[in-house]
């Protein structure tokens, strides 16, 4: 089991919940779409399973880990299992494009000279190979988007989890970023997208849930449209 959440809420001030007794478990190799209206919480949700945020009541598991009053020690270990793709990309301005991608790896202390190649196909992958040397401000938003994914996916996680991946890029390349979280998934990776886009869930026919008004909703599959085929 990746994640579990046991009847989890969470206020960010006293008074209204943001999330209400979610429950909601994630196997592992399992590929989820989330989706809902503007502000239903599903960045929300996100970050409490990337551990940026903890639940104010109810209990979260994360790698079969209870993490909910976990000491913070615990949290580096887990969090290097997640890879995530920000909405606001979250780069660092003084670190070129191949420097930022690599930076997960540097912080876990991995050799340049294993991670190197990596890198460079990851660019090369989503189309950036001309531009590993770029610094972001020189960056569209789109290629912006595209450092972000790679930097979530250079350290194989067991566990991707993006916030509207496709959004500030062509649909093109959105539908070959929604291919690589195919692939990466039957690799073994656990994936939840986030995601306003209808079109891109049935094209994948992946089980969806649904975020509105702080509670989570199992929605049926959508039928394959054949679209990414």
């Amino acid at each position: 089991m990746i994640v579990r959440f046991d009847n989890v809420g969470l206020a960010y001030e006293i008074g209204a919940e943001s999330l209400k007794d979610v429950r909601f478990t994630l196997n592992e190799g399992e590929f989820r779409f989330l989706t809902g209206p503007s502000g239903a919480g599903k960045t929300t949700f996100l970050k409490l399973i990337y551990l940026a945020l903890r639940p104010t009541r109810g209990r979260m598991t994360l790698f079969g880990q209870d993490v909910t009053d976990a000491e913070r020690d615990m949290l580096p270990p887990l969090r290097r299992r997640i890879g995530v793709v920000f909405q606001e990309f979250r780069l660092l301005d003084h670190l070129t494009a191949f420097e930022n991608v690599a930076l997960p790896m540097k912080v876990a202390g991995v050799n340049q000279q294993q991670y190197r190649e990596d890198v460079r196909e990851l660019l090369n992958w989503v189309g950036l190979g001309s531009r590993m040397d770029a610094l972001p401000q020189t960056l569209s938003g789109g290629e912006k988007q595209r450092v972000a994914l790679a930097r979530a996916l250079v350290s194989k996680p067991d566990l991707i989890l993006a916030d509207e991946p496709t959004g500030n890029v062509d649909p093109q390349m959105g539908e070959k970023i929604m291919k690589l979280f195919v692939e990466l998934n039957k690799l073994g990776a656990a994936v939840i997208v986030a995601t306003h886009d209808l079109q891109l869930v049935q094209a994948l026919g992946k089980r969806t849930m649904r975020l509105d008004g702080g509670r989570l909703y199992e929605d049926p599959p959508m039928r394959a449209s054949g679209r990414m085929r």
